[in-house]
């Protein structure tokens, strides 16, 4: 699976399990977002939205401008594995961000990875680019979180619900990827960013507008 269809799947699961529908802070930002056919220039996505959801040791995060279903929306999705870990000793440290399991260049075959990223980032442009599957994955870069929700859906303390994070990574398309999963720097973006949110359970957020 590359592209787009990862980001669809990663973000659905989110919907269907009833992420939260919070109220946050932050911005996504890019001096120059590359987007084949449809950007190339700078970019602000404005987030209203802030959501996550919990499983078992991993949280799935969800940062978009406005509230409507995935498919005609952009934003911004964030998965973070070993969750307890990084809450234990690992806030305020920069995280490597990479490509997560299973994205890889068209043709060329998925291989296991015995040290797979603990966190990686997908900018979605399902509104600014509606006309094509518009989905860069992060190659390389830091988040650094500075509080991390519990994964608890019945947490009662508000500092184990926050999670506020910053990160700068690289971004491309991952059709662009060679063998040797390397992009040519035109065709590399570089998005800053942050958020602050604080988890609260809710119904599932609506599939639809």
């Amino acid at each position: 699976m590359i592209g787009g269809r990862v980001t669809t799947c990663v973000l659905a699961a989110c919907v269907l399990a009833g992420c939260s529908t919070s109220e946050g802070s932050g911005f996504v930002r890019s001096e120059r977002l590359f987007v084949d056919g449809c950007w190339n220039g700078p970019f602000d996505l404005h987030p209203t939205f802030f959501g996550a959801n919990p499983s078992a040791d991993s949280l799935q995060i969800r940062v978009q401008r406005g509230s409507d279903a995935i498919e005609i929306s952009d934003g911004l999705a964030v998965l973070v594995t070993d969750l307890h870990a990084i809450r234990a000793a690992e806030l305020g440290v920069p995280l490597e961000v990479g490509l997560r399991p299973g994205v890889t260049p068209p043709g060329i075959p998925v291989v296991a990875d015995p040290d797979p990223p603990r966190v990686s980032v997908a900018l979605y442009l399902n509104d600014t680019c509606h006309a094509q599957t518009a989905a860069l994955h992060a190659l390389t870069g830091t988040m650094t979180f500075t509080a991390l929700f519990s994964g608890d859906r019945n947490e009662t303390r508000a500092d184990d619900r926050l999670t506020e994070a910053s990160f700068d990574v690289e971004i491309a398309d991952p059709r662009d990827l060679s063998p040797d999963g390397t992009v040519p720097a035109e065709r590399r973006s570089v998005v800053t960013g942050a958020f602050r949110f604080f988890f609260e359970r809710g119904q599932p957020a609506q599939p639809f507008p």
